[in-house]
């Protein structure tokens, strides 16, 4: 979640939204995201939108539950009011910041609240994510009890060189350790890892692939370092400390994890993910992929139902006080229209192994798959009905690809 808010419309005081979000909602699936933007240091990178002890001002992190809470209660009585019919959660999703910096008994809580208000789906996926020294085998039990099925670790690195340069602080000797732990707990695990980090060369990325698999984590998220405007990394890369990452370099370790990961056992179903098999993706992710229904709890959380985007308050302060005054948390939103949820399905859908309809794209688009194929950039797939798919040539040059599938 970028620390930026988008421009768009206000939302109401109240957070009311139309009644056109409850058509077809029936057919769509209901998620739930929390929000909990505490984290104990700022890593050199992120952009997202977090505070650690120092920067939490007018706002105390032990208050945060029962904000969510009220949150919850306020998603509750819009949704209602919209005339969309009470749907049980398939997914809730902890991220951050680190929610694990709160007691497992606090998550629970709020998890609790989220199936009193919605329910919770028969064989809904739970998750959290987790640094490494933020948790033992005490607190994952917590959360098993309490209805968590998976657990996301920020492992990033197995090289302490690149965590340094990242600001992590967890020992990669932690990973084999809360690995094991999540899984005696009975939970499901991925690992985060992040590659291109400046002086991190592809021996060091190989060695950080191979402690990942070594852990047979059911699923693997690997993104491409991404500098962004205003943090330490931008300062360091623009004083000229560190040098900026390598898009050739990235396109390559990009190359690697698919084949490493492939040769392992994983599937990537996700531009940037991989998993054991179909069961072990995350639902929560494709959810947004889909564009399917969430509601975002917590500061500068966004939330989507039935073609209307909103977002929160960023400083948890803010956040706090306009759930005090009776107040919708909500700052903005944007209604979109169809072809803006056109593009936006095109955008997502070409991310994912199951791939684009050729229906969605114009005559220009489909025109223009043709010569994707002859480059193979992309397949279409006559078993599914003309879907088209990135090969992984398709998803090194991924923007390119998909500026050519909405030509007009």
């Amino acid at each position: 979640m970028p620390s930026a808010l988008p421009l768009a419309d206000p939302a109401p005081r109240d957070g009311a939204l139309p009644a056109s979000v409850a058509a077809g909602a029936e057919q769509r699936d209901f998620g739930v995201y929390v929000h909990v933007p505490f984290c104990r240091v700022r890593c050199g990178y992120c952009d997202f939108n977090t505070y650690t002890a120092e920067e939490l001002r007018g706002a105390r992190r032990e208050d945060y539950a029962s904000q969510a809470v009220g949150e919850l209660d306020l998603a509750s009585q819009v949704l209602h009011k919209a005339g969309v019919q009470r749907r049980p959660a398939s997914t809730v999703f902890f991220g951050g910041g680190t929610p694990t910096m709160l007691p497992a008994a606090q998550l629970a809580g709020m998890l609790k609240a989220v199936d009193e208000r919605f329910g919770l789906a028969p064989g809904a996926e739970v998750t959290t994510e987790a640094n490494p020294d933020s948790v033992d085998e005490r607190y994952l039990h917590e959360l098993r009890d309490a209805g968590f099925t998976r657990v996301s670790f920020g492992m990033q690195s197995a090289v302490p060189h690149v965590l340094a340069t990242l600001d992590r602080t967890h020992d990669p000797a932690r990973i084999p350790e809360v690995v094991a732990a999540a899984r005696a707990a009975g939970l499901q695990v991925s690992l985060d890892l992040i590659y291109g980090t400046p002086g991190e060369s592809i021996d060091d990325w190989k060695r950080s692939l191979g402690a990942a698999i070594e852990q047979a984590p059911d699923h693997v998220s690997a993104y491409a370092l991404i500098v962004e405007d205003g943090t330490r990394l931008a300062r360091q890369i623009r004083r000229g400390e560190v040098a900026s990452p390598s898009d050739d370099l990235q396109a390559e370790m990009y190359e690697l994890a698919d084949t490493e990961l492939g040769a392992a056992g994983y599937e990537w179903y996700e531009l940037s993910n991989w998993s054991r098999d179909e069961n072990s993706r995350s639902r929560h992710n494709l959810s947004y992929w889909r564009g399917q229904d969430w509601w975002g709890v917590g500061p500068g959380a966004h939330s989507h139902v039935g073609g209307v985007r909103w977002w929160n308050a960023k400083h948890p302060a803010a956040y706090a006080q306009r759930l005090a005054a009776g107040e919708s948390p909500a700052v903005g939103r944007e209604t979109l229209d169809d072809e803006t949820r056109r593009i936006e399905e095109v955008l997502l859908r070409s991310r994912l192994r199951e791939g684009v309809p050729s229906a969605m794209l114009t005559a220009s688009g489909r025109t223009s798959v043709a010569s994707l194929i002859a480059d193979d950039l992309v397949e279409a797939r006559a078993a599914f009905r003309g879907t088209i798919v990135l090969t992984r040539r398709g998803r090194l040059l991924a923007d390119a690809v998909v500026r050519a599938l909405l030509s007009d």
